[in-house]
């Protein structure tokens, strides 16, 4: 903590002097593209506009997207900073109103506190000192004090009160908030900024491309169970984004509050938070590089959890399945089409008159062995449940609800009785999931109803939440939570539209201020249900989320459409929940709602195999769309498709490991990894996979060539048939109906395992490396490997980890920690891709390979394994030397022949230096 003389004077350096006088007529000379609206919640005429000391200039139509009409002047005053005083964190100030404000229940007086957290995190909130008002119960980070060195810079402007952030490094400002006047009122907040550039993402969730359009765009956050469409507020609510700037890097902004909202951006550009409550929580992350700011986002809200491998598989399901034998064929019939399954799930057919924690004793009779069936088979089983829980019963026949009514656990209306909505049982009570004995009495119907059906997952569906009639079954009261003076751009136009009365009660406030945390705090409870019942990894996924979600359960995006546009939507969706902290997410393959058609089912399950969470899903009465149902030349794409991701599942899951341990993403947009190439921004018709694949899918129907971005740099096809070397260019690629091109980057080691038809299966099989060497003969890469169920095995230190390197003509493989669970995994094969000359032999720990081959077209050196003799560490060489195409398997990616090196495990490492070179293969060349 600095002296007070030091503390002074950083203070008056931080105060900027109030303005001058009002700014008359002149403040009105504002271009269209800097005005901020004047009138946000209702039109204006003119002498209602003046009345507000605003200018009226009417530009374009009045009620589309364009510029208002109604603006503030320049130096519109609202309020002022007074007694700029040192914190132990940062430094706080008193805002006094100096104007009567045109909102009911303005706040008079407010307190800035602005914390100095990290050195690259700044945090400032703005309360009202004299109430208690809502704020997110999301557990963050404190600050023990004041970062000694920051990134940024923060100045304070006294009047009108203004905050702008600034890099230090280059004094590019990040935000200024003196663009537009602030508004504190009991039900509405509003502050405007600046930005640095047009290029900003987040804000989700919508469909929408990455890049938000800044031309007079409104974002509405409230979660809605709507089937994507544009410009509608969807299932989630993330109120974050990542702005790019021009020099390169990037910065992040979170403002953690719950209440429905609007975002406004225009030209200028600038960016408006309009929200209904709580207070102005601000988070601002300095990066300087964008994954710097998704891992400092991410220190905010959480790191995502760690999936069962087998939930990184192929899961199944239908709306429709609707008996157990209809689900057990649809088991036997990928079977016998030779199709990869993982998971088998249900929805809403296996219940009891669609009441949650039930089956139909008649058409589900065998329930309970259906599951037990599938585990012997290797597969894993999940089923939907939904929140709302049935009350028209009988007293005494429905224990989720007699239960429920018992412990108090249900959200209650105006007179304090649970407040009955409609879903699909008929009506039904909605469990407060903020009320710690919801928790206790949702594990006990979690476990009640898994001791009958062993299931391994929960699908938790309908938990914005939706209801049927809006509010409830008796409306909602006439009050301000009901009709607040501003209402955000909801679908519906009031906030009960689609869901329950916003003035219900829950245990940690009103459901106003609770409503887009539904979602969220049910994951939680179904996680840690699922953690006591089950005493291993906990699979959730749900459609509603909030910032945190990632933490403990993975998102569906919905009922996405069986068309074209939607797949196209699904990648910019799937990168978006990736910068949320959400890695484990997809779309439902080949479309939720209406018919697929069989290219279309092909180009998705192509796509849909680098989704992190890839699930087919159809609805009732649509086409049948299992990959078994469509003709031998689809089959065979999606058979190939399929192949390639579980052979991909090594790389996958470590990915995953470094999501869950640092923060990082798993799909991500190309402009995370190359974020001073400006042609990288926008692109999402292709996503990458760490940082070394980059996958680029055909989104059109009709089309068998596709175009793809690709940075600076050398690209080697996975499929090994072709190398890219970009100066930073589109580039056409040939892309038949079998064919998803996918590439690795120069620089990269990538593990991979021979697929099987589950990862039970696939987790014995051999294992190989594809090397993809930079022009000067490096490239590193690593593998995460535990028991792929178990509860913290990173935390508790049970995985075994490698590191790969390739340098100086040899591939080494480093063992940095070591567990049994690679017993007996064979490490089989290596390709090497970018030797620019044929080897003149090849070596492993030690011992010449004689078999070995060599592409002088794509300058791949493929070696199979040595069989024995080999020191302890096991390094091998894979035979990849025949022309690589779909119809051998994984894109070309295995070989046909297998050979027998051992990765160490514990039994094996006594005498080994533990952090000594375990591995290598040599090459020696001409």
């Amino acid at each position: 903590m600095p002296g007070p003389r030091v503390a002074v004077a950083a203070l008056l350096a931080l105060l900027v002097p109030a303005a001058a006088s009002s700014p008359g007529a002149a403040g009105c000379q504002v271009p269209p593209g800097d005005r901020f609206d004047c009138g946000p919640e209702r039109l204006l005429s003119r002498a209602g506009c003046e009345a507000r000391g605003c200018c009226y200039a009417p530009a374009g139509t009045e009620t589309g997207p364009g510029p208002p009409w109604c603006f503030f002047p320049r130096g519109y005053r609202s309020y002022r900073a007074e007694n700029l005083t040192a914190t132990t964190s940062g430094f706080t100030a008193g805002l006094r109103r100096v104007a009567a404000s045109f909102l009911p229940g303005d706040v008079g007086c407010l307190r800035l506190d602005v914390a100095m957290e990290t050195p690259a995190r700044l945090r400032f909130t703005l309360r009202d000192p004299a109430r208690q008002r809502y704020e997110v119960p999301l557990a963050t980070p404190r600050a023990s004090g004041r970062a000694a060195s920051t990134l940024y810079g923060v100045q304070v402007n006294q009047d009108p009160f203004g905050l702008v952030v600034y890099r230090q490094r280059n004094g590019q400002v990040l935000l200024n908030t003196t663009v537009a006047p602030l508004f504190f009122a009991d039900q509405f907040l509003q502050i405007s900024t600046s930005l640095p550039s047009h290029f900003i993402s987040g804000l989700g969730e919508h469909l929408t491309p990455l890049v938000l359009d800044t031309a007079w765009t409104r974002v509405t956050l409230w979660n809605r169970d709507m089937a994507p469409a544009p410009q509608a507020n969807l299932y989630g609510s993330h109120p974050f984004y990542l702005g790019m700037e021009d020099s390169g890097s990037a910065h992040g902004v979170f403002l953690l509050n719950s209440n429905a909202m609007d975002v406004l951006l225009q030209p200028s550009p600038a960016l408006t938070w309009r929200t209904t409550g709580g207070i102005l929580d601000f988070y601002v992350f300095l990066g300087p590089d964008p994954k710097s700011v998704v891992r400092q986002y991410l220190d905010v809200v959480g790191f995502p959890f760690m999936p069962p491998y087998w939930g990184l598989g192929f899961h199944l399901c239908r709306w429709g399945y609707s008996s157990t034998d209809i689900t057990r064929q649809v088991v036997v019939n990928m079977t016998a089409a030779r199709f990869p399954l993982d998971v088998q799930w249900n929805d809403l057919d296996y219940m009891d008159a669609k009441r949650d924690f039930t089956f139909n004793k008649k058409s589900f009779k065998d329930y309970p062995e259906m599951v037990r069936d599938f585990h012997r088979r290797g597969l894993r089983y999940i089923m939907i449940v939904d929140p709302g829980i049935s009350s028209s019963g009988p007293p005494g026949t429905y224990k989720p609800y007699d239960e429920g009514l018992k412990r108090g656990v249900f959200i209650r209306n105006a007179t304090g009785q649970p407040l009955i909505g409609k879903v699909w049982p008929g009506p039904t009570a909605f469990p407060d999931f903020t009320n710690p004995e919801t928790h206790e009495w949702w594990h006990d119907m979690v476990k009640d109803f898994h001791d009958q059906v062993p299931f391994d997952g929960m699908w938790i569906d309908m938990n914005e939440p939706s209801n049927f009639v809006e509010g409830s079954q008796d409306g909602c009261p006439n009050n301000s939570l009901e009709q607040p003076p501003y209402v955000p751009g909801v679908f519906g136009g009031r906030l009960q539209a689609g869901t329950i009365c916003a003035s219900s009660q829950q245990y940690l406030s009103s459901h106003y201020n609770l409503h887009s945390l539904y979602g969220l705090t049910e994951a939680i409870a179904s996680h840690d249900a699922l953690l006591r019942v089950r005493g291993k990894r906990p699979f959730v996924i749900s459609r509603s989320t909030f910032a945190g979600h990632g933490r403990y359960a993975g998102h569906w995006t919905g009922d996405v459409g069986s068309d074209w546009e939607q797949l196209y939507y699904s990648v910019p969706e799937v990168l978006l929940f990736n910068l949320f902290g959400v890695p484990l997410v997809g779309a439902d393959i080949c479309g939720f709602m209406g018919d697929t058609s069989e290219e279309l089912c092909v180009r998705w399950t192509q796509l849909g195999a680098f989704y992190p969470f890839m699930r087919n899903h159809n609805d009732h009465g649509a086409r049948p769309q299992e990959p078994y149902a469509f003709s031998p030349a689809a089959q065979a794409a999606m058979r190939n498709a399929l192949r390639l991701r579980y052979s991909l599942l090594p790389f996958l899951y470590t990915l995953f490991h470094r999501a869950h341990s640092a923060g990082e993403t798993v799909a991500r947009p190309l402009f995370l990894e190359f974020p001073k190439d400006p042609n990288t921004w926008a692109v999402d018709r292709q996503l990458m996979w760490g940082g070394g694949l980059l996958i680029t899918p055909v989104l059109e129907a009709g089309k068998t060539k596709v175009s793809g971005y690709f940075p600076a740099g050398t690209w080697y096809s996975l499929a090994g048939d072709s190398t890219i070397h970009s100066k930073g260019q589109w580039i056409l690629l040939q892309a038949p109906l079998d064919t998803i091109n996918v590439h690795v980057r120069a620089g990269h080691i990538l593990p991979l395992q021979e697929p099987a038809f589950s990862t039970a299966e696939s987790r014995k099989k051999g294992m190989a490396l594809v090397v993809a060497l930079t022009p000067d003969g490096f490239a590193r890469g690593d593998l995460f490997w535990d028991d792929g169920e178990s509860w913290q095995t990173f935390e508790k230190g049970d995985y075994t980890e490698i590191l790969f390197l390739a340098t100086h003509d040899a591939v080494l493989s480093q063992l940095l920690r070591a567990s049994a669970h690679l017993d007996g995994v064979l490490l089989e094969a290596v390709t090497v891709l970018g030797i620019t000359s044929p080897p003149r032999q090849v070596l492993a720990n030690g011992a010449l390979v004689g078999d070995f081959s060599y592409r002088s077209d794509t300058q791949a050196s493929a070696h199979p394994a040595m069989g024995r003799g080999q020191r302890q560490g096991g390094a091998a060489g894979q035979q990849l030397g025949r022309d690589p195409g779909l119809s051998q398997g994984a894109g070309g990616v295995w070989p046909q022949r297998w050979h027998s090196t051992r990765f160490v495990g514990t039994k094996e490492r006594k005498g080994l230096p533990s952090m000594g070179w375990v591995a290598a293969l040599g090459l020696e060349q001409d």
